[in-house]
């Protein structure tokens, strides 16, 4: 039995809680093992929850990317600060009154999800306003597996930072941990870990999923997310707003028999089909796109696989890399290179070399962590697909 930040407070009769004034970082995740809302259990305890902030999606769910304003909670009358619109980190006029920030958010592990850096914002806060931090812990659904560059510094954006590796392995209270370490943060870090996890993949307990975003509703979603989130760096569809987002890809104008074939002939072992779908919004929305079906196992690496598909996209004309204008030096950029942690030319390049450089760049990674795990170490991904 697996017993969650939230579980083990809830069971002490939130010890330590009481007489506190607490800005709640959250949203629609924060859940007990039993489904029961999170905040709904505090204010039944008599937990005072001065504020509530959000990051992106909000507290009940909105699409990716939507920003939002502050609002008022319509049952309990609490105010809900947003930390994705105009501000993405808490400013000491919202702290005023908050003496504890609490932090529950459904993590994934993967170094593109904007819930990390709400919690890196807030935990710099904290510290510039002397306010203690306190992360209710929660498991990595994808383990404890380290893949991917660490992302470098002219990279950095809301969407990657910190150098983390693109699929981290730690949970949310490891990272807190983390970013005190990396940031050299003079901050009140407490962590409610986890009970009953030795770094299994969500698949291998009993909970129930959590789905940490909208686009997520599945963890078959989840582990093709872990590359097919790279689609978003292009003009080809990644599935949202279709059945399976994520496990869904393709444009009106890809061949997905050519395509079907390449992804044969590289991995073998590999469980797809030919798809062709309609998506309901985002790209491409109400029209036919050719493309394919992913069937995701644990043995499956996305990174991998996704890096060889934007290679076969390039052959086509009407491809393009999604560009965007940096607000702060108003320079163009590319997304795909925000959401890689480096430069697009790895895709033009027909080799695996940069396998070498990722392994040596997860080995980097797991030796800085070494103090600052509470479930067991980290491991490489050896193997093979």
């Amino acid at each position: 039995m697996i017993f969650q930040g939230l579980d083990l407070l809830e069971n002490s009769e939130f010890k330590g809680f009481k007489n506190r004034s607490i800005g709640l970082i959250t949203n629609y995740s924060f859940v007990n093992n039993k489904m029961e809302d999170g905040i709904e259990i505090m204010l039944k305890k008599n937990i005072n929850i001065e504020k509530i902030f959000t990051s992106e999606h909000g507290l009940y769910g909105l699409p990716d990317g939507q920003e939002y304003e502050d609002q008022i909670h319509p049952y309990y009358n609490i105010p809900i600060i947003s930390l994705y619109g105009d501000y993405k980190k808490p400013t000491s006029k919202m702290l005023e009154n908050i003496d504890t920030l609490v932090y529950d958010i459904q993590d994934v592990g993967l170094r593109f999800y904007t819930f990390i850096y709400t919690l890196a914002n807030s935990m710099i806060s904290a510290a510039e306003n002397n306010i203690k931090f306190v992360v209710l812990d929660r498991i990595n659904p994808l383990g404890r597996t380290i893949f991917g560059p660490r992302i470098k510094n002219e990279y950095s954006s809301f969407v990657g930072g910190y150098k983390l590796p693109l699929r981290y392995g730690l949970t949310s209270g490891e990272l807190a941990r983390y970013y005190k370490k990396y940031l050299n943060l003079d901050i009140d870090l407490e962590v409610v870990s986890l009970k009953g996890w030795n770094g299994k993949t969500f698949d291998k307990t009993q909970l129930k999923w959590n789905i940490p975003s909208p686009a997520l509703p599945t963890f078959d979603c989840t582990l093709s997310y872990s590359g097919m989130c790279l689609i978003e760096g292009t003009n080809i569809s990644e599935g949202r707003g279709s059945p399976k987002p994520f496990c869904f890809i393709g444009a009106p104008w890809v061949d997905e028999n050519k395509l079907y074939l390449l992804l044969k002939e590289k991995f073998p072992n590999l469980i797809f089909r030919k798809r062709n779908f309609i998506p309901n919004l985002s790209k491409y929305k109400n029209e036919l796109c050719r493309g394919i079906e992913f069937f995701p196992e644990l043995k499956d690496n996305f990174i991998i696989i996704a890096v060889e598909v934007i290679r076969y996209f390039i052959q086509y004309e009407k491809f393009e890399f999604r560009k965007y204008i940096d607000r702060e030096n108003l320079q163009q950029k590319y997304h795909i290179e925000n959401l890689l942690g480096e430069s697009k030319k790895l895709f033009f390049e027909n080799d695996d070399e940069y396998l070498t450089y990722w392994n040596e760049s997860a080995e980097e990674f797991i030796e800085f962590c070494g103090d600052i795990l509470l479930y067991g170490g980290l491991k490489k991904w050896e193997k093979k697909i």
